[in-house]
């Protein structure tokens, strides 16, 4: 990876997690070893099915309109030293900023990674993923759809850790929930997990049916999401803590779906795509979990600090353990132009000979590497992301797709005739080996989309309607899970058109109703794909059509220069 910035965070971090973690904590701490993916183990309890899910699905305007608020906030509470920081660099010469921005030549430096070893990995899960293990916290925290302006701030708060739960700040919990919560809190301070997840199943349940509030009638389904939302992290942890992140998954995801407001669930899914050596994946959580915690109003910089060394060790682990591609990231301060994106590649080529099949540069993206963010500068300093393939053909792909405002995978030439089964299983493979990962990398460090609001959930969706049509149920349900996490989260990252919150709202309706076996309509995500298809298929058509006319021309001037020929002979 290049990158103009100085890249010693992790040092720093280290130096944090040594002053602050105990001595008890050290010594009990083991080397971590990445969990083998387990097979065919079923799902521990299907998903809330009565007022969380759907509230989800009927909250995406209000939240829009509450992170809006939340945003306007943030820019108004800037704290004395962040003015102050951002003064001092307006008053920079803009002649040293622009040289500092644009020229490549001296930004291009190959820097070596920085290696952060698992134990600072540790030390975050350990402070923030399980939090303590002794004193373990009940995180009831409110969506910020569903709470004022000073409820906001108190829900992002990692609270004093306890040796009795709190429930003082929501409504009475209904009483048989309450000590199914209480009981599984037990085990897991006696790290039982088997028997606090079983605990906290049951807990599940009781709320699922209703029994979440003591008076249910008066219940808002926004606090009976943030009691869920509690519980499904609570078994994420309880996962992680038995290795068995494959069981953790999904519930990361519906912990987001349903308080996507809240930092500590992104962080947690973070940790669970790290434990799936899904590090890209893990990457763009731990990026949206830094981002939501300034949004909500988190000040503690050690907090901040701790959560972008863990987004660093993925972006750097996902770089390393790629053999496909390789990427440079190069500073910049306004729209890159053809000749400047022309002398990033040729940069590139020089520091990447092994990766020059194919060379792109995404020209939409702003991307934010932890080393450098700073959320409360508006803008964080911004990079630009240049690829290089070994493969030509993913390479070409690759930017063909992400040129288009209707995300479409498929390379299908007619588009009113269905993919066979083999060339699903051709396509699945393509997408879900070659393509998603690369995209998932590329989201890794980009918090917003150019086209639309909704392009990368989209492309997911459309893959899930491959796993479906291949009969691979659970990694269906993993994936739409997933796309519903992203979807409920959108809302907070940037600013979304009434068409983008429409589509949203669409979408999340319809993948609802896909995990619930609801309605057998055509979804939102396919018909976008058929148009896509479409599209594709017409611009195929011209282009042969302009082939074949070019063909055609050159056959006849060739033609009569034969015959000119002829006549000119004796």
């Amino acid at each position: 990876m290049e990158s103009a910035s100085n890249t010693g965070l992790g040092n720093i971090i280290n130096k944090v997690c040594q002053n602050e973690t105990s001595p008890k904590a050290n010594a009990s701490r083991e080397q971590t070893v990445v969990a083998n993916k387990l097979n065919d183990i079923p799902e521990a309890l299907q998903e809330v099915k009565k007022h969380p899910g759907e509230t989800a699905v009927e909250n995406v305007m209000e939240r829009i309109k509450m992170a809006k608020n939340g945003k306007e906030k943030q820019s108004h509470d800037l704290d004395r030293a962040g003015f102050k920081r951002k003064l001092e660099n307006e008053e920079k010469p803009a002649v040293k900023k622009e040289a500092r921005m644009l020229e490549l030549d001296n930004q291009l430096a190959t820097m070596p990674l920085p290696h952060i070893p698992l134990k600072s990995l540790m030390d975050v899960e350990i402070k923030l993923v399980y939090i303590d293990e002794e004193d373990i916290t009940y995180e009831f925290v409110g969506s910020m759809a569903s709470t004022s302006t000073q409820s906001t701030c108190r829900d992002v708060e990692i609270v004093d850790f306890l040796s009795a739960p709190n429930f003082s700040f929501l409504p009475q919990i209904d009483k048989w929930l309450q000590v199914a919560l209480k009981d599984a809190s037990t085990c897991y301070r006696q790290k039982k997990y088997a028997i606090a997840a079983g605990q906290f199943r049951t807990a599940l349940e009781l709320c699922s049916k209703g029994a979440a509030l003591g008076k249910p009638f008066d219940a808002s389904p926004q606090d009976i999401s943030s009691i869920a939302s509690f519980i499904e992290t609570k078994l994420v942890t309880c996962y992680l803590r038995m290795r068995k992140p494959d069981l953790a998954l999904n519930h990361s995801h519906r912990s987001i779906i349903l308080n996507p407001a809240y930092f500590l669930n992104h962080l947690r899914q973070a940790a669970v795509f790290r434990w799936l050596e899904r590090y890209s994946e893990a990457a763009r959580s731990a990026m949206t979990a830094d981002y939501m915690y300034w949004l909500s109003g988190g000040s503690e910089q050690h907090i901040s600090k701790l959560i972008k060394l863990y987004w660093q060790a993925m972006i750097e682990e996902a770089i390393t353990r790629e053999e496909s591609f390789s990427v440079m990231y190069t500073p910049f301060a306004t729209k890159a132009k053809i000749d400047k994106i022309d002398k990033m590649k040729e940069a590139f080529s020089k520091k990447h000979p092994d990766y020059v099949e194919y060379i792109f540069t995404d020209p939409h993206g702003l991307h934010i590497l932890p080393q450098t963010a700073d959320w409360a500068s508006l803008p964080p300093q911004q990079y630009l992301l240049t690829l290089g393939f070994k493969n030509k053909d993913v390479g070409k792909f690759l930017e063909k797709i992400s040129s288009k405002k209707l995300p479409s995978f498929s390379e299908h030439r007619a588009p009113f005739s269905p993919l066979t089964r083999e060339e699903s299983v051709r396509h699945l493979e393509t997408v879900g080996k070659k393509i998603l990962p690369i995209m998932d990398f590329i989201r890794g460090t980009k918090l917003t989309e150019s086209f639309s609001a909704c392009s990368g959930v989209i492309e997911k969706l459309q893959y899930a309607s491959l796993l479906s049509r291949l009969q691979r149920i659970k990694e269906q349900s993993q994936v739409i899970n997933q796309a519903m996490a992203e979807l409920a989260t959108i809302p907070y990252l940037q600013d979304i058109s009434q068409q983008d919150a429409e589509l949203l709202q669409s979408l999340m309706a319809d993948a609802m109703d896909t995990l619930e076996g609801r309605s057998d309509k055509e979804r939102v995500w396919n018909k976008i794909q058929k148009v896509g298809i479409i599209e594709d298929f017409l611009y195929h058509l011209e282009d042969s059509f302009l082939k074949t006319k070019k063909l055609r021309t050159a056959r006849r001037q060739k033609m009569k220069m034969k015959r000119l020929q002829s006549v000119q002979q004796p």
